[in-house]
């Protein structure tokens, strides 16, 4: 069985990856501090490593997590590191990755994007065979991280226009529902471009603070607001040679969108604070659930930044759209140590997931809790989700919240969102989360 340990000082993150790696098969070593981390790796085999860049209490540079990186390297230079980063660290984490780690992720990070590159880094994806119809360019089969599970004519014929705008070098909106996958065809673009060896930077839009955004993506130099206690690079900086990924861009306000046109019809820009123009080569993705045209009609969103960032548009179509994927991507989420029932399927595709893939897969983990001696029954799945069955995102949200007591964190984690995303439902659909509690 695969090892891996876990380094991190944060026992909500151990717990979380604790249980998401053991579902799939994995034996799991955790380490809260930097000397256990180090006596694991000398005293045991461990086959990777997922460590937090924040690794030491109350600290945020980056540098006590790239002081213990540097000394596993050291103690086994061959041992494939995974870095979990915030954006705050995210230069120096790209750093490390030309110093040896093996790749990093963005918190929060995204569950199944992490288990393709722990099977990959792991060594495990060259020795496993694939339980479901996993179509990718055949030129670039080795890139697991950016995969998709499909078998419908729907999402055969989107694949077939991804796989040409890939190259282009051009800037790609790509639409969609909640859930269906937008950030992953953002994966498969860039890692499927000219640009896949340089940096693919990602930001949520929607997860950020307007009065922060300036500085998020352009940077700051030190002293430029309250908390600017030293200069820092933007996404753009970071992103420079490679992609930049922005999600939710609907939620950009009005004097965001007019900085980030100059960007786009430029290439230059300045840190908050600083009157040095700094000139990029950025490709941008750009992501949103939002019919952005309704919202250029309502003066909402600028005509001109629209047709900057939709040169192309790519569109994924709900899951209840395209149901020839439903059970391939169920079995690809349970694995091969798990088999569905026939009562089990059809329980599947008669539910019309109106979260799309991230419902289902995260309707699979729950039923793996449930499911006894390798076999998951239709009734795994509802005594996994309470028996609701086909619900709105509103009762879903308030289920999720009821079982975690009301607790906004870990009610954002299971349905995948930010707490900030999640925030904005609330306020949507008038959720109290205190009379959920």
């Amino acid at each position: 069985m695969i090892k891996v340990l876990v380094a991190d000082d944060n026992p909500d993150i151990i717990a979380a990856l604790d249980l998401l790696l053991g579902l799939h098969g994995y034996q799991v070593l955790t380490a809260a501090t930097k000397k256990q981390a180090l006596m694991a790796v000398a005293h045991q085999h461990v086959d990777l490593v997922i460590q937090d860049m924040n690794f030491a209490q109350g600290m945020t540079s980056g540098d006590e997590g790239k002081g213990l990186f540097h000394e596993l390297r050291t103690l086994k230079p061959e041992l494939p590191v995974i870095l979990i980063t915030a954006w705050t660290q995210l230069e120096t984490a790209v750093e490390l990755v030309k110093a040896g780690a093996a790749d990093y992720l963005q918190k929060p990070w995204d569950d199944t994007r992490l288990l393709e590159l722990v099977a990959r880094y792991s060594g495990e994806s060259q020795n496993k065979d694939s339980t479901v119809n996993q179509r990718t360019s055949p030129a670039e089969d080795n890139k697991a991280q950016s995969q998709f599970i499909y078998q419908s004519r729907e999402m055969l014929a989107l694949m077939a226009d991804a796989e040409k705008v890939a190259q282009a070098p051009v800037n790609v909106l790509i639409t969609g529902a909640n859930g269906s996958g937008k950030e992953k065809l953002a994966d498969y673009l860039h890692q499927h471009s000219l640009r896949s060896g340089a940096p693919l930077i990602k930001v949520n839009m929607g997860a950020i603070p307007q009065e922060l955004m300036e500085a998020e993506l352009f940077g700051a130099e030190k002293g430029a607001y309250t908390g600017a206690n030293q200069a820092r690079k933007g996404r753009f900086e970071a992103a420079d040679g490679g992609t930049l990924f922005l999600d939710e861009i609907g939620n950009l306000s009005l004097s965001g969108q007019m900085k980030l046109l100059r960007v786009l019809q430029t290439g230059e820009f300045e840190r908050l604070g600083s009157n040095d123009t700094i000139k990029v080569d950025v490709r941008v993705l750009s992501a949103t659930n939002a019919n952005l045209q309704q919202a250029i009609k309502q003066g909402e969103f600028r005509e001109d930044l629209f047709y900057r960032l939709n040169v192309i548009e790519l569109h994924l179509p709900e899951l209840k759209e395209r149901k020839a994927d439903i059970l391939p991507l169920a079995q690809y989420f349970i694995g091969s140590e798990y088999a569905l029932s026939d009562d089990a399927k059809q329980y599947l595709l008669s539910n019309s997931w109106p979260g799309n893939v991230r419902e289902l897969e995260n309707a699979c983990k729950r039923a793996m809790v449930f499911a006894r001696q390798g076999r998951i029954e239709a009734a795994d799945f509802k005594g996994a989700t309470g028996g609701t069955g086909d619900k709105s995102e509103k009762q879903q949200i308030e289920q999720v919240l009821m079982k975690h007591g009301g607790v906004i964190k870990h009610a954002a984690m299971e349905l995948g969102l930010s707490r900030q995303a999640l925030y904005r439902r609330l306020d949507k659909y008038q959720i109290d989360p205190g009379s959920l509690g």
